[in-house]
């Protein structure tokens, strides 16, 4: 099987390669990523020598680079995007063009080359924020950041490819994923960090924004799991059920590394901040996916993950990684 990961530096993406080439050591898996500053050669450092994969620094709207990695695979999976909200509002037009451009760029190569399958992957966040109940894959799609907007512009792209021309399309929409290698400006790794370094953990607003948390290692299982079992057309919401508000979270974390609540600093507010996601994903589990790790254990892995590769983050949050990347990749 000849696999094409977009985006695959980044922090889902480079857990889901790892577990491919754990799992099905038959694949070979091409990673297409442009190494922006959350795409990270350290992320697969231990794999990279593994003959059944091989690396291609690239952006995903670049349809030469694209048409020729796309030729001859049998699956593409679209990892690749712009993710942070914080980021979106001070850069809309950014999001707009990975996310929705790039998308397009990969759909367009897919079709001309008649690939087998087309992931996207996406987020729940694309519904928008609901009150009571849980979002299904019918409900409207009511995006209110320009990340959102933006990854259900490209979710829109793929089905519509997948209705006019035949793409061989599959759309994954998973909740909040937490776990080892994501970026430090997300909650769990930015809170996690900053009280090892004795510093506050910021906190919006009144803390009461809900979301659904997903352990890293079950979506990538769960894309997994769809990949070979999902229908073509269809759209598979990955979430679960461990809802929390984000107070609850950082006093989980305050707990866990030893610190009381003076630890909490409480910051306005973000423009157009979802009060709480919830989705429904009985769809898939009725195929017969369910996460495997409890959320509790899960937590505690990735705080102990963080405590044990201090190397990593630090170099993040310090700069130092800009120097290395300009010298090696750039």
């Amino acid at each position: 099987m000849q696999v094409l990961v977009t985006g695959g530096l980044g922090f889902i993406g480079s857990n889901f390669i790892r577990h491919i080439l754990g799992k099905y050591p038959q694949y070979n898996v091409t990673n297409l990523d442009k190494i922006t500053y959350a795409g990270n050669p350290e992320n697969l450092r231990d794999i990279e020598k593994n003959k059944n994969y091989s690396f291609v620094k690239g952006d995903i709207c670049d349809a030469k680079i694209v048409d020729k990695l796309v030729e001859g695979k049998d699956i593409v999976l679209n990892f690749a995007a712009e993710t942070h909200v914080d980021r979106s509002i001070d850069d809309p037009k950014r999001f707009i063009r990975t996310d929705v451009d790039g998308t397009h760029t990969l759909l367009e190569a897919s079709r001309k080359h008649n690939i087998k399958k087309f992931i996207q992957v996406s987020t729940d966040e694309v519904y928008g924020s609901i009150e009571k109940g849980s979002f299904t894959e019918e409900s409207a799609l009511q995006p209110n950041s320009p990340y959102s907007a933006s990854k259900a512009g490209g979710d829109l792209i793929a089905r519509s490819y997948n209705k006019t021309f035949g793409v061989p399309v599959i759309i994954t929409r998973s909740s909040n994923n937490f776990g080892q290698y994501q970026y430090p400006e997300k909650l769990l790794p930015l809170f996690i960090t900053n009280l090892l370094e004795g510093k506050k953990v910021p906190v919006y607003g009144d803390g009461l924004n809900v979301r659904d948390w997903l352990y890293v290692i079950d979506n990538c299982e769960a894309i997994d799991f769809i990949m070979h079992k999902g229908a073509i057309g269809e759209i598979y919401n990955i979430g679960a059920d461990n809802e929390k508000t984000n107070i609850e979270i950082t006093k989980l974390l305050l707990s866990e590394l030893g610190k009381d609540e003076s630890s909490i600093e409480y910051v306005k507010d973000r423009p157009g901040h979802d009060r709480r996601y919830s989705i429904n994903s009985s769809k898939l589990r009725k195929l017969g996916w369910r996460p495997r790790f409890k959320f509790e254990q899960a937590l505690k892995d990735t705080v102990k993950w963080y405590k044990n590769n201090q190397n990593w983050w630090k170099k993040i949050k310090s700069g130092e990684y800009k120097e290395y990347y300009r010298k090696h990749y750039y």
